[in-house]
């Protein structure tokens, strides 16, 4: 099975019991059954075990899938190369894939879609080359009234947005800045002006501050619920600075006027278009996460519950009515 083997390295099983679970599961049988009445199969493999099982192989064949879309759509925009194929092929999660992918994604109309309608895309490849040349004068050549280019100033601006969407579909920028948004990003909860009273039962949160990655599961929890129900504002964000500051080395390659229209695309890529989608994936992280601790929390319990002895240590007799 295409599957089992890495399904099999993930949880340390073997690759049989594996194959045999999965081989149960496309037949329709239930974690609780197979755990039970299939232990000669699965090579004993508990219901947890068999719900990971089934659970990272629904994540893999939608994986598969998606793949098999974006690589369908790419070559029918004639785009498809070898070297992109392989990328595709070889990306082992959704948010790799859909970093590949961004470029190539249908757009709806954006400050760099209208830039390249204007006729500004050659500006901004130079501009981004960062070579020296006189800046002003090569923008000049751009200005068209007719298409909306007034002055050196629309022009470079323009030159800026089709470079900030550049950045922001930078498959490394991406992934560096998701490395950087999980190891530094710190989640800050704050009261709505007004909602002091009524969201008293929040009040541990009206001026929250802790780092992400050491927020407990409850704490997530309950500040997400808070800012649900419109009592609390969230935010999670790493420091501004030093993100910049990392795309800056990833993308300034001189240091020249060029260079300086590349840092302002730069800033405006972070704060218009990266960091609110990296804010959106820390959050659907973050709740993952927190929702997995507390089941796992509160199955314990319920396990610990249901094995305590009923009566303590009452007498109980039985009566045999045979």
């Amino acid at each position: 099975m295409i599957y089992s083997n890495l399904i099999a390295q993930e949880l340390s099983v073997a690759n049989k019991q594996v194959e045999a679970t999965i081989k149960l599961l496309e037949e329709g049988g239930t974690v609780p059954f197979i755990a039970r009445y299939r232990k000669e199969l699965t090579g004993s493999l508990d219901e947890v075990q068999i719900a990971a099982v089934r659970d990272r192989l629904q994540q893999l064949k939608e994986l598969d899938k998606r793949r098999e879309a974006i690589l369908k759509s790419i070559e029918d925009q004639g785009k498809l190369t070898a070297e992109l194929e392989k990328r595709i092929k070889d990306a082992d999660t959704m948010s790799v894939l859909e970093d590949i992918y961004l470029p190539y994604k249908p757009k709806r109309k954006t400050k760099a879609s209208v830039a390249r309608e204007k006729g500004l895309e050659p500006l901004a490849h130079k501009v981004f080359e960062q070579e020296s040349f006189d800046l002003e004068a090569e923008a000049a050549k751009y200005i068209n009234e007719e298409k909306g280019v007034a002055n050196i100033d629309a022009a470079l601006q323009g030159a800026r947005d089709i470079i900030a969407e550049t950045v922001n579909e930078s498959a490394e920028a991406r992934e560096k800045m998701r490395k950087y948004f999980q190891h530094h990003s710190t989640i800050k909860a704050r009261v709505y002006t007004g909602k002091e009273e009524e969201g008293q039962k929040y009040k541990d949160y009206f001026e929250w501050e802790e780092a992400l990655k050491d927020a407990p599961s409850h704490r997530v929890l309950a500040m997400r619920r808070g800012e649900a129900e419109l009592f609390l504002m969230l935010d999670i964000l790493p420091p501004e600075e030093e993100a910049i500051a990392l795309l800056e080395k990833l993308f300034i390659k001189s240091s020249n006027t060029a260079s300086e229209q590349v840092a302002m695309a730069i800033k405006d890529s972070y704060k218009r278009l990266l960091s609110p989608s990296m804010e959106t994936e820390m959050r659907m992280l973050s709740k993952k996460k927190a929702d997995e601790e507390a089941i796992e929390v509160f199955a314990k319990n319920l396990h610990k519950l249901l094995m305590a002895a009923p009566l303590g240590s009452k007498r109980v007799l039985a009566i045999d009515p045979g």
